[in-house]
């Protein structure tokens, strides 16, 4: 009998999927749905490229935050964008933060010819990766290198040190296995599974000195990005675990403390990540609804607009940054359009407002006046009017 048997009787490196429950079945089947709806967005280069910055920011701060990072979202923005100073005393945030993106964008380069097989080396590699660099104790922490030392994190006991390497490699295995792996059809959802259970057992091994947490939220991202889920979809999991954070150190202490119950955990982690594919498809909503109501505006005013036309399509594309009724001048609505009317009188105003009125691009009421950027949805059902 190995120690790890005596100590962690949970590793069991078993999953009955005959007791997953149907809740659990229908978010991952959502889940599955969500990613291939997300994957087959048709989006502008440059609004793509704006939503995965975005989301990157989001798990890299996730991914970070969780042990303790204090750098904000806009700040991890500043930092991918190349424009980030911080002072002296709070490099090594910056360091953390590094590290993290290059292991991601080194899984992201690299997912058109990975095979998504889960090695113990590959494991090693991202733990390398992310202490990298960083101030660490050199006589206990040697960055992939399973620790020659218990550790006890909380409440939580790591497992036996003389285990690590043999649970990695059962750990592998049992997460290669074709079980975890099926047909397309059902890819995804099976993803999510594995990727989780690879992040829970890597919490329960915890075979490293320092970085256990983040090395495990690389592992998932890998597995996730692997099986065919789009990268802004593949950090949600590292951002509910920080959103809920309270919520995932019980769920984890859970899992051990009932002898390896992890359909509780299972459950946590599919209903928070069919949450984010849920909010992220609406962000994306409004992404192409934008770009299509600037498009519809375009066409109404032709390719070569006259100068008072030119003001107009202005006018009613500033408007349409607001959801409700604006009741302030529309000079200063934007700096633009107080350029644009400087010199001109408010009958100038009127006449303008009167045209856009007549072209079904805005509406008014008394003073009041708002973009009809609802006007493109074609199956917008019928709904009460905004007073």
């Amino acid at each position: 009998m190995r120690p790890y048997e005596r100590t962690h009787p949970w590793l069991k490196f078993q999953l009955d999927l005959r007791r997953a429950s149907k809740e659990l079945w229908l978010r991952l089947g959502e889940a599955q749905s969500k990613c291939e709806h997300i994957a087959g967005t048709p989006l502008k280069p440059a609004t793509g490229q704006k939503l995965h910055q975005v989301y990157l920011a989001k798990g890299v701060l996730a991914t970070t935050a969780i042990e303790g990072n204090t750098l904000t979202e806009a700040e991890v923005l500043q930092l991918l964008e190349g424009k980030l100073h911080l002072p002296k005393s709070k490099e090594y945030l910056r360091q953390e933060i590094e590290n993290v993106v290059k292991v991601c964008n080194e899984i992201t380069s690299d997912r058109e010819t990975s095979d998504g097989e889960l090695t113990v080396e590959r494991i090693r590699s991202f733990n390398r990766s992310i202490l990298k660099d960083l101030e660490i104790p050199p006589d206990t922490v040697v960055p992939g290198v399973t620790r020659p030392y218990s550790v006890v994190v909380g409440p939580y006991k790591g497992a036996p040190h003389e285990d690590c390497d043999f649970l990695l490699k059962e750990l592998c295995s049992w997460l290669n296995e074709p079980v975890f792996r099926p047909a397309k059809e059902e890819r995804i959802a099976f993803a999510v599974l594995r990727a989780v259970l690879a992040h829970l057992y890597l919490a329960w091994i915890h075979p490293f000195g320092d970085g256990n947490g983040r090395t495990a939220r690389m592992v998932e991202f890998f597995i996730l990005l692997s099986a065919g889920v789009p990268s802004p979809a593949a950090h949600l999991l590292s951002n509910h675990y920080n959103q809920t954070r309270s919520d995932y150190y019980r769920q984890l202490q859970f899992a051990s403390s009932s002898g390896g119950d992890v359909f509780p955990f299972l459950q946590y982690a599919a209903t928070g990540f069919v949450d984010g594919l849920r909010s992220q498809i609406e962000a994306i909503r409004v992404q192409q609804w934008n770009e299509a109501w600037c498009n519809y505006v375009d066409e109404q005013f032709g390719e070569r607009p006259s100068a008072s036309q030119l003001r107009q399509k202005n006018l009613v594309l500033d408007l349409s940054e607001h959801d409700d009724w604006l009741t302030a001048e529309i000079p200063k609505l934007s700096p633009s359009l107080a350029a644009s009317y400087a010199t001109k009188q408010a009958k100038t105003i009127s006449r303008d407002v009167n045209s856009l009125i007549h072209r079904g691009l805005i509406e008014k009421r008394g003073t009041r006046v708002r973009a009809r950027r609802e006007i493109i949805l074609a199956f917008l059902p019928p709904r009460k009017q905004r007073s």
